[in-house]
Formats: C-alpha cells, sequence, structure tokens
C-alpha cells in the first residue's frame, strides 16, 4: 500500500529560507562587522606604517617588488594589500562565513527548528551556502576597494607602477585589478569548501572554521617543500600567487587558468561532500 503524503496549502520547499532573509540574519552578526572593520583598518595601519617608517625601497637587493612600489599611486597600494593579504588575512573571512554558517546553527540548537519549518536539506544547505559565498566575495571586494581609496587619498591617482619594469596604462589598471580580485576569491574556494564541509561534520563553529584555517596552512607549507617537486602542482597553495601574472605588461593567463582548475575541482568535491553528508546526518541539535 502507499502512502500519500500531502504539504500544507501553498507550500513551495524551494521558497523556503529566501536568500535575503539569510543574508541579513548573517549581516547583522557581531563577527561580520568586526569582519569588514579589520578587512578596512588594514589599509589605514599600511598608510601609518610607510609615514613612520618613509617609502619603502628596494633594499639591498635593489630588486623592484610590490611592496616597493607600494606608495607610487592608489592602485599600487592596492596591489600592495592584496599581496600582503592573499596568504593569510583573506583566508579568514572565507573560512569564518562558511565555517560558521551550518555549524552555529546547531550550536545554538536551531537547526532542527529550521529543518521543522519545514526547510528542506538542500534548500537550506544551497541558501547558506551561497550567502557565505557572496560575504566572502565582498570581503574580497572591500579590502582592494578601501585600499584604493584611501591609497589615492594618500598618494595620488596614476599608473600602476609593475615589478619587473615599466607601468600599465590608467585604463588597464582597474580591469587588472579587478582580475587580480576574481582569481583570489576563485582560489579560495578550497578553503570555503573545506569549511563547508566541516561546518557539516561539527556543532563547533570555532572547529569548522579553525580546521579549515590549518587545512590551508598546511597546503602552505607543503607547497613550500620543493623536495615534493611537480606534485606541488596539485595543490591549491602553489597556485595562491598565479594572479602576479596579470601585473605584467603581456597578461598571462597560463597559471590562472591552472591554479582555478585546481581550486573548482577541490571545491567541487568538498562541496558535494557537504551535501552528502548533511543529507545523511541525523540532526540532534
Amino acid at each position: 500500500m502507499s502512502t500519500l503524503v500531502e504539504s500544507a496549502p501553498g507550500y513551495r520547499g524551494r521558497h523556503t529560507l529566501p536568500l535575503r532573509v539569510e543574508a541579513v540574519r548573517q549581516l547583522k552578526r557581531r563577527r561580520t562587522l568586526v569582519m569588514a572593520g579589520v578587512l578596512a583598518a588594514l589599509p589605514l595601519i599600511l598608510i601609518a606604517a610607510f609615514a613612520i617608517g618613509g617609502t619603502p625601497d628596494g633594499g639591498d637587493s635593489g630588486r623592484v617588488t610590490l611592496m616597493n612600489t607600494a606608495t607610487a599611486s592608489g592602485a599600487n597600494f592596492a596591489a600592495t594589500c592584496l599581496f600582503v593579504s592573499a596568504g593569510f588575512l583573506l583566508v579568514v573571512p572565507v573560512a569564518l562565513f562558511c565555517g560558521d554558517t551550518v555549524a552555529s546553527e546547531a550550536s545554538w540548537s536551531s537547526l532542527r527548528y529550521l529543518l521543522a519549518a519545514p526547510v528542506p536539506r538542500t534548500r537550506l544547505l544551497w541558501s547558506k551556502l551561497a550567502v557565505a559565498l557572496g560575504f566572502s566575495a565582498a570581503a574580497m571586494v572591500l579590502l582592494p576597494l578601501v585600499a584604493l581609496a584611501t591609497g589615492t587619498m594618500a598618494y595620488g591617482w596614476g599608473p600602476l607602477e609593475l615589478p619587473t619594469g615599466g607601468s600599465l596604462d590608467t585604463g588597464d589598471t582597474l580591469p587588472r585589478l579587478g582580475l587580480v580580485v576574481a582569481f583570489i576569491f576563485v582560489s579560495q574556494l578550497v578553503t570555503a569548501g573545506l569549511a563547508f564541509w566541516l561546518s557539516t561534520k561539527t556543532d563547533a563553529p570555532l572547529g569548522a572554521v579553525g580546521g579549515a584555517v590549518g587545512l590551508t596552512i598546511i597546503g602552505n607549507v607543503l607547497d613550500a617543500v620543493t623536495a615534493l617537486g611537480s606534485w606541488r602542482d596539485v595543490l591549491p597553495a602553489h597556485w595562491q600567487f598565479a594572479w602576479i601574472d596579470a601585473l605584467q605588461p603581456q597578461l598571462e593567463w597560463n597559471g590562472m587558468v591552472k591554479g582555478a582548475a585546481v581550486s573548482v575541482t577541490y571545491a567541487l568535491v568538498l562541496f558535494a561532500l557537504a551535501f552528502r553528508n548533511f543529507s545523511r546526518k541525523d540532526i540532534v541539535s
């Protein structure tokens, strides 16, 4: 005998937990505001450091690097802020937004009530993942925007001086910086996938966030082991600074394409594991 399951009139599972509701909930959380404040403060701290320590120079080696040209223009300052933060600081908001999103609901014992609303599990995860990635992207954009604005006020607007010599035309500067930000976001999808997967495995938000950051750091350490040779090519960390190729007189795509492919592949696997785990998980909190 078949069982007929009826839903309430007007119920549509795909319309539950709208993205705007989840976005407002996450926006109002203190950790979101604190993270935004930290990212916005970094450019101001660097400007103060340069004011106190003086204009950076090439040092003993005389090589021109992004740090050496930080005060050449607002665009150079924005590129420098991305350079000093891409390895760790920008990892933190991605891990925070993606790792805290499901685990925090479990820690508050509100997850089961969301599912009893009823919000389908897949819909709940899609909503939370979309908002988490949206906030992560916003963090990636916030830092260079603040850096570009404050750097332009402090050092003026001008062409972006390249680490290899020469400069980009003013009209090419913003598109190249936009490409850099886009690649950094794609490269951080691995951290997002790790954090989101761990968030479905634990009821402790700190465990999910810390685990994702820790595994990302381990990846960076492994990439520094040159004895691994070509095995490092499969590590996302190996390509995290491939965006430097965008700051060349002739735009180079090879490294960024490889890095993006590696990051997206890992991220898709991790997101799939998160959905698989959550669909089978016994929700008791």
